[in-house]
């Protein structure tokens, strides 16, 4: 069943920072020290309506501190412009990074609220000029702002789809780049990736396998887990929200969702994580 609590109830989720950053992450707060993970990631990643994330259940099966940098909507300029984050991922024995949606960062079209990352700012001149028939000023969030674009003009949208894409292929390697030890890249969404696609349906945006694999050099394992016909057909059961929250919850996976990737994810960390195989 699925936990609806009344008025503007829902979950607790102790919200927390770490040093100097002025995100707030899923708490309680964790003591970063030791080999403990650090997991970066959007929403499912943060676990928004879910009491155990996968998080937390990863934490179980290979019996190490994971300590949650996932926030609602981010995208990868979260920490890229978080020196505190990033320092304190850097430290970490392993990282897993979920793949983050391409449209929720700066590109050379638009500029996105550095800690909100789903919230549009203003548009470049470079946008004016590829579309001088939209008013700019009517738009809060990026979602919103690309559907207009490709209403527009579907020819002109793949040339902004085509940015994204290169956008968040440069930064994704600059990222890992930046990154110490092991790092491990999480495909949690909905469906495997596929090809190129310029829909504005489901998540991640725009990013497709090509792109994944692209990054496979850099990496120390990719680990794809789409949940099963079954973990989505349960909808919104299991999970904690509020009636104001209904809407949102049933866009999101459930409860036995981050069961099935923890446990996928759990069995390609452990071999990782043995106490001969050296960090790095």
């Amino acid at each position: 069943m699925s936990f609806a609590m009344q008025g503007q109830g829902g979950l607790e989720y102790y919200p927390c920072r770490y040093g100097k950053s002025r995100v707030l992450f899923r708490g309680p707060r964790r003591r970063l020290r030791g080999e403990y993970l650090a997991f970066l990631g959007g929403t499912e990643t943060y676990g928004r309506f879910i009491s155990t994330p996968y998080t937390a259940l990863v934490e179980r099966l290979v019996n190490r501190s994971c300590v949650n940098f996932g926030s609602i909507n981010a995208g990868i300029d979260l920490y890229l412009q978080d020196p505190a984050v990033l320092e304190a991922v850097a430290a970490a024995r392993l990282n897993v990074i979920q793949v983050m949606g391409a449209q929720n960062m700066s590109n050379r079209f638009y500029s996105v609220h550095p800690r909100r990352n789903d919230r549009f700012l203003r548009a470049s001149p470079l946008l004016h000029a590829l579309y001088p028939d939209a008013d700019f000023t009517e738009f809060h969030f990026n979602r919103h702002l690309l559907r207009h674009l490709r209403d527009l003009s579907e020819e002109r949208f793949e040339m902004v789809a085509l940015e994204l894409r290169a956008a968040w292929l440069s930064r994704m390697k600059y990222l890992l780049g930046v990154l110490r030890g092991q790092s491990v890249l999480l495909w949690f969404a909905q469906s495997p990736p596929g090809g190129p696609s310029s829909a504005l349906e489901g998540d991640p945006l725009f990013v497709d396998s090509a792109m994944i694999e692209a990054l496979r050099p850099r990496l120390t394992d990719i680990v794809i887990a789409p949940p099963s016909r079954a973990a989505l057909d349960r909808g919104s059961q299991g999970m904690v929200f509020s009636d104001f929250d209904a809407c949102a919850a049933a866009e999101l996976m459930g409860p036995e969702a981050h069961e099935e990737v923890a446990a996928v994810l759990g069995a390609a960390l452990a071999p990782l994580l043995r106490p001969d195989r050296p960090p790095g």
